[in-house]
């Protein structure tokens, strides 16, 4: 009984200690005579403990560097197990592909086969036990494998380009027919002659618009006509989208427009069978294409078209960037949604179809039998719809999942995605680096990560939620509702979050209003759309479409009006210039978020938090620069930016008004003057054709004349005229001046004596001359020819210092030595300082001279 008299013992902070390690000691009974009893605080007094019981003994023991090595080790292990590995395949894969793109100059065949070679040995040299060493042979193996790949398509490609500007007598055969929003008609042609001039490096195939096509015009028809042939444009700034790459791989040699004609010609040479069998397939496209126009009417039946066929051309421009502001334009692109709606309605069909019958349905596996079905439907509507790749995606997922339904195996796995990935990529390594696929997969990806823990975390629930028997109908249905509205805004919420940094880079826009957006249109697309498509499709041959077509239109009028209606009260989407950086570190954190099933996902927090941070870690140029160096850009605040012609370019004046965030397009003061009205004419006639409305169609076009800037002409009208520097250019005998919001002066010049002037105050000079050397030989300001331009592509530059030491460093968009799908600027008569070529008038009276300007002419090379 010592303890209970002795108060030695006993320790009031190992009493009040928490939490304890023994078990609690009791007070004395009495204490001391000598010593009174102490005062028991107030119970509002009394230190509550500073966190539960149950988060304490989580916290309490501090994992150390063993044990979280072991339990690293450990995940590890389960990840191996799980099959984590073979979703990383695709990873190495587009690495090794995005690393063949970005190389300076084109590598040979040979260092990737003895790189492979080497890597297989030494993957059969290591011993079992270096399983890091392995790995990592292996992942390097892979980007190796993924590098030959995207060089043998650059390979197989091998796409002729033109060179330079040019008209000739083009005959050759329809390819592909795509009726414009503006009323004209642009045509894919494959080359077959051309005539005064003949090329001697024709394209195979070119892409030209004309006002109207002769009756009776089909794909594989055979036409001849007067074209105007222009080589693709470059990026319209440094690091920005390269349209003759897409003009590459698309195997389009030049675009342009027709100066006369089309007219029908005599067929020649029968088309191969494989010619025969796709002008087979884009003459039935563009027939249901017709159909569907004639039953709904309207820019819903542009829609339709482009939902049920893949051919969008003639969406109104307005409606499409509606669309875009609002973040439904994945609505027109075929993808997931709409192949997971056409498999799901016919799937849903037949099922509700057998279950008519249920003595069979007991007998036979009419699951299996609808899942095949859905497979066909599929595959149809691939076949039909262009076979873009996020449609290519789509259909090789859910070819796998149907699939796996077939043979009773789990659906719904991010390893379909992995092999849809791997699919793609073997056969469009450069489809890559293309917004596209980034966008597709990432959203994808995103979305069966999350269902997967969303799976994961609903079977670990120790009792799953029964809903009461007594329940009514209204209480289901609310339910239900409530239910569906948040599964669609969950899905918005996280394929938006996926794809937000892809979307910021490459197009310097976001839509703030896109949950809104999507919750309003996809209960229509998705009741009204989608299973009236597929059911007026399957109509179509009997002729009893119409009703199921009139459903759809009045859905996508629904869509329309919402989408446009929330586009007018959306604010500015422009978000200014992505930092790369910050793509790869949010692409790192996205594929382990998606790709790891243990606590590894945690992994990914780090590489968002400094991918978030370095969002906005570059900077904007000062000045940006086109690349025929007829198009200066400078913003005079930060609102305005100041352009150097009053009808410039309307695509790349948008994509640099992103680019440097600015709201307000100030043009020039007195562009047109005495001495330039004789070349700004004759500029108009280079690159117009004779019917004004060709420049709108020119900027529909964005991939292939991005790069044709509309003419000035006297009778146009312009803004109010600003007497000021500070507020745009001031245009005055050929010679534009400007000044940057630093107070640098910034000249364009239209020829080297023009640019004499402003050697002395500017600071960049600009001239559009390509036979211009260095004008101002030792003095200050950078000068940027014609010349320099057509070489390297378009320029963005940086101002540096005061105004006491002012120096500007410029970047081109493009190096030497040339990437395959660049060549063909070295041919350019600009590239080799040359002036722009004109043709010689002959003499009528000396018909020995026109004979011989005429058989010179025809051996012209572009």
């Amino acid at each position: 009984m010592a303890r209970e008299t002795s108060t030695g013992e006993v320790s009031e902070r190992a009493q009040f200690a928490y939490p304890l390690d023994a078990p609690l000691v009791s007070p004395p009974s009495r204490l001391p005579s000598a010593e009174p009893a102490p005062t028991p605080l107030a119970p509002w007094k009394s230190r509550p403990p500073l966190l539960p019981a149950a988060w304490r003994r989580k916290l309490q023991v501090v994992p150390s560097r063993a044990r979280a090595t072991r339990s690293f080790a450990s995940a590890i292990v389960l990840e191996l197990e799980r099959g984590t590995p073979f979703l990383l395949v695709p990873v190495f894969l587009a690495l090794g592909a995005i690393i063949y793109y970005g190389l300076e100059a084109e590598p040979d065949f040979l260092p990737m086969f003895g790189g492979s070679a080497v890597l297989s040995a030494l993957l059969l040299l290591l011993p079992s036990h270096q399983q890091l060493l392995r790995f990592a042979a292996v992942g390097v193996l892979i980007c190796v494998v993924g590098m030959g790949l995207a060089k043998i398509e650059t390979w197989r490609a091998g796409t002729k380009i033109i060179g330079s500007e040019i008209s000739t007598q083009l005959t050759g055969r329809v390819a592909g027919i795509d009726h414009m929003a503006n009323g004209r008609v642009r045509l894919t042609i494959d080359v077959l002659a051309t005539a005064r001039p003949t090329l001697r490096y024709a394209p195979d195939r070119v892409r030209v618009s004309a006002r109207k096509i002769p009756p009776g015009l089909a794909v594989g028809s055979e036409i001849s006509g007067a074209v105007k042939l222009m080589p693709p444009s470059g990026p319209v700034r440094p690091d920005s989208y390269d349209f003759s790459f897409k003009s590459y791989f698309d195997r389009i040699g030049a675009s342009g427009f027709f100066l006369r004609g089309p007219e029908l010609v005599m067929a020649g040479e029968a088309p191969s069978v494989g010619d025969r069998f796709s002008i087979w397939v884009e003459n039935a496209r563009n027939l249901i294409a017709d159909r569907i126009r004639s039953q709904i009417g309207g820019p819903e039946g542009e829609i339709a078209a482009a939902l049920v066929v893949g051919i969008r051309a003639g969406i109104p421009e307005d409606i499409n960037e509606s669309m875009r502001r609002t973040g439904i334009y994945h609505i027109i692109s075929i993808s997931g949604l709409h192949m997971a709606l056409v498999a799901g309605t016919v799937m849903g069909s037949l099922r509700a179809v057998f279950a008519l019958f249920p003595g069979f349905s007991s007998r036979w596996p009419v699951k299996k039998y609808a899942a095949a079905a859905a497979l066909v439907a599929i595959a149809s509507y691939l076949f039909i719809s262009g076979g873009e790749v996020a449609a290519q995606r789509s259909f090789i997922m859910l070819a796998i999942m149907l699939t796996a339904l077939l043979f009773d195996r789990g659906a719904l796995t991010m390893r379909n995605l992995a092999i849809a990935a791997i699919v793609v990529i073997v056969i469009s390594p450069h489809e890559v680096i293309g917004p596209s696929f980034q966008m597709s997969f990432a959203a994808t990806a995103a979305l069966v990560g999350a269902y997967a823990l969303w799976a994961e975390r609903r079977s670990q629930r120790s009792k799953p939620f029964v809903p009461p028997g007594n329940a009514s109908l209204i209480a289901g249905l609310t339910k239900r509702t409530i239910g569906s509205v948040g599964a669609l805004a969950m899905t918005s919420i996280i394929a938006g979050l996926a794809t937000t940094a892809f979307g910021a880079y490459h197009f310097q826009r976001v839509s703030p209003l896109s949950l809104l957006a999507n919750l309003g249109v996809m209960p229509a697309v998705s009741i009204l759309v989608m299973p009236f498509a597929v059911a007026g499709s399957l109509a179509m041959p009997l002729g009893l479409d119409g009703p199921f077509f009139y459903v759809m239109g009045k859905g996508l009028t629904a869509m329309i009006v919402i989408s446009q209606w929330i586009s007018d009260r959306s604010p500015i989407d422009a978000v200014g210039l992505v930092s790369g950086r910050s793509l790869v570190l949010l692409t790192v954190a996205l594929v382990i978020a998606t790709m790891a099933s243990t606590w590894l996902r945690l992994l990914a927090v780090p590489f968002a938090l400094a991918g978030m941070l370095l969002l906005a870690d570059v900077r904007a140029p000062d000045i940006l620069v086109s690349e025929d160096a007829r198009l200066v850009a400078v913003p005079v605040d930060d609102e305005n930016l100041a352009v150097n012609r009053a009808r410039p370019n309307e695509f790349t004046i948008e994509n640099w008004k992103r680019a440097l965030l600015s709201e307000y397009l100030i043009k020039p003061v007195d562009t047109i003057n005495d001495a330039g009205k004789k070349r700004s004419s004759r500029a108009g006639r280079r690159n117009s054709p004779t019917d004004a409305s060709f420049d709108d169609s020119a900027e529909i076009e964005a991939a292939d004349l991005a790069s044709s800037d509309t003419a000035v002409s006297s009778g146009q009208s312009r803004e109010k005229p600003v007497n000021s520097l500070a507020a745009g250019f001031d245009c005055h005998n050929g010679l534009c001046l400007a000044t940057h919001r630093s107070g640098a002066i910034i000249a364009h010049a239209a020829d080297w004596r023009s640019a004499r002037r402003a050697c002395d105050y500017a600071s960049l000079i600009v001239i559009d001359d390509a036979t211009a050397e260095d004008v101002c030989e030792d003095a200050v300001p950078l000068v940027v020819t014609k010349r320099e331009l057509a070489k390297f592509g378009s320029a963005a530059v940086y101002l540096y210092g005061d105004i006491s030491d002012r120096r500007a460093e410029i970047r081109f968009a493009l190096t030497q030595p040339y990437r395959p799908w660049h060549t063909q600027r070295a041919f350019s008569r600009e590239a080799r300082g040359l002036p722009p070529y004109q043709r010689r008038e002959s003499k009528p009276a000396n018909n020995q001279l026109k004979k011989s300007r005429y058989s010179n002419s025809r051996s012209a090379k572009p």
